[in-house]
């Protein structure tokens, strides 16, 4: 990136970085892999507006990457965990807040006889996957190829530092694909322990899947015929599709379920699920970290899930999504641009034809932020509750600008 597109403090930041940072940045939200342009460092967030380090103000599509499920900084949630930081954080063992977080989850998620909790979607994947080993005595997990479910050696999508014994039990299909998938439980025999499935396919730069309902069925029945578990990985989607498990308007219930990102509102909390099939499983497993119980972040799950009863927040964001997808659809084909839009309309996904460098793409996106609207070229997107009519108006009065400038590339 050429120091002419980065501003004046996050450059600064930047080379700091690097001196007590490897490579300044890591994971998911490096910026490197994104168009020259994007700032790396911010300094606030209100709503559906965040604010880089520099000062320059954007309309947030990412929503930090999914965990912002009711807008930066919302007063209810930063208020209840202020009230329970107060009274304590980190004991010697969890506070009430627990409990209550427990009863409210298997009150709404409709698979769920208990819950139990940790810190992030890697710690709620990894944990179902033990858990089903250890209940089935059984070694082998069969997941779609490509699909994301943490960034540990038995999923991580990149390879290094992953040696073959790390995934030797990992068995690959396609998702959707009803034949792969009887296909892989054959070749798993009597060591079936898992089918894991994401609640949708979101691959990072593919076209996104919605799940068939047949292929559903299709891994319930398989999983209950080699008395495998049958595990759905929310951590993506929970809480913004619907609040009672991300398969259930399809009317496939899992096993057991891996939810993070959005539980909280920004607050660092992630949450297995189960039925009770699994209950005395559960309850032998050996799972824990220093900060799981963590009293603040339950506060903020409680006071996230209020909001999103109250306002139907699912219903929002889906209204929401489908404004801006129907507007951009619009705005593409009026300006000759052939584009794929898909995924659910809550977590849009927004992919150039004959684009397989992505260049469109990231000249797309790159000029919707310089005009303050933050996109992204791969990932799919994420709305929020506080994503309104207006905002989604205001994105589209920028997107339609942009689609002119690829316009006249082509």
């Amino acid at each position: 990136m050429t120091e002419s597109r980065i501003a004046g403090l996050d450059r600064s930041l930047r080379q700091r970085a690097l001196k007590v940072v490897p490579g300044g940045m890591y994971g998911h939200m490096r910026v490197a892999g994104l168009p020259e342009g994007y700032p790396q460092f911010f300094a606030r967030g209100e709503g559906c507006y965040l604010w880089d380090v520099d000062g320059r103000k954007y309309l947030d599509f990412m929503c930090s990457w999914g965990p912002v499920v009711l807008g930066h900084r919302h007063p209810k949630v930063d208020e209840a965990a202020r009230r329970q930081m107060e009274q304590g954080d980190c004991l010697n063992g969890p506070s009430e807040r627990m409990v209550e977080l427990a009863e409210r989850l298997v009150g709404l998620v409709t698979h769920a006889d208990w819950a139990m909790f940790s810190k992030n979607g890697t710690d709620a994947t990894t944990t179902c996957v033990t858990l089903a080993r250890g209940a089935t005595g059984k070694r082998k997990i069969v997941l779609a190829s490509g699909a994301y479910h943490g960034a540990v050696p038995w999923c991580s999508p990149y390879p290094y530092g992953v040696t073959s014994e790390d995934r030797v039990h990992a068995i690959y299909i396609k998702y959707n694909d009803i034949a792969s998938l009887e296909a892989a439980v054959a070749q798993a025999g009597n060591d079936l322990a898992a089918i894991l499935v994401s609640a949708f396919r979101h691959d990072y730069g593919q076209h996104q899947e919605l799940p068939d309902p047949a292929f559903a069925r299709r891994a319930r029945s398989l999983a209950d015929a080699n008395d495998a578990a049958l595990i759905l990985d929310d951590v993506r989607a929970g809480f913004r599709l619907t609040l009672h498990g991300s398969w259930d308007p399809i009317g496939v219930q899992p096993d057991l379920s891996a939810w993070s990102k959005a539980i909280a509102n920004g607050y660092a909390l992630a949450a297995v699920m189960g039925n009770e099939r699994f209950r005395q499983a559960a309850s032998q497993l050996y799972a824990t970290g220093s900060f799981w119980c963590g009293a603040t972040s339950m506060a903020a799950a409680l006071a996230t899930i209020d909001v999103l009863e109250t306002a139907n927040g699912p219903e929002h964001m889906r209204l929401m999504g489908q404004r801006l997808r129907d507007g951009v659809a619009a705005q593409a084909a009026r300006h000759g641009v052939a584009i794929r839009q898909s995924g659910p309309a809550q977590m849009p996904s927004i992919l150039f034809e004959d684009d397989a460098d992505y260049a469109k793409g990231s000249r797309f996106v790159l000029e919707a932020l310089k005009r303050g609207v933050y996109l992204h070229p791969k990932h799919n997107m994420f709305l929020s509750l506080a994503h309104t009519a207006a905002d989604i108006d205001l994105a589209l009065s920028v997107t339609d600008e942009a689609f002119g400038v690829i316009a006249k590339l082509q």
